[in-house]
């Protein structure tokens, strides 16, 4: 699993032309994490895709749109896994490596969950 991570200007249309790219690139885009970020009219997204060599492909067309201030393929050691599992029990939210998540996934077998990844 690769983690990308985009600095973009927070303006309509932005997502457009960055899922844009995926699209014409026929990637399928595992997880998505949007939102405004420390600096002032811009907004991060934090995205996952199975295809390592794909993502290198694709970064460089991130990085040639106008609206992308920057995009990088984040590093293994700086991106984990989160989940929130909804069971009998209750809900509980779970972090580690994209592995670790996902092997609790299987093992509990939740009714519902959501799983997104984050760049630290």
């Amino acid at each position: 699993m690769e983690v990308l991570m985009l600095l973009v200007y927070d303006q309509p249309g932005v997502m457009q032309r960055v899922m844009g790219e995926f699209t014409r690139k026929r990637i399928n885009v595992e997880t998505i994490v949007v939102g405004k970020c420390e600096m002032p009219e811009r907004a991060r997204i934090v995205l996952s895709v199975e295809n390592a060599e794909k993502a290198m492909n694709v970064i460089e067309h991130l990085r040639s749109l106008q609206e992308v201030i920057e995009a990088d393929i984040v590093p293994a050691d700086r991106h984990e896994a989160y989940a929130i599992l909804l069971g009998k029990e209750g809900v509980c939210r779970v972090t580690g490596t994209a592995e670790e998540v996902e092997a609790l996934i299987k093992k509990t077998q939740p009714q519902r969950y959501i799983e997104a990844m984050n760049a630290i």
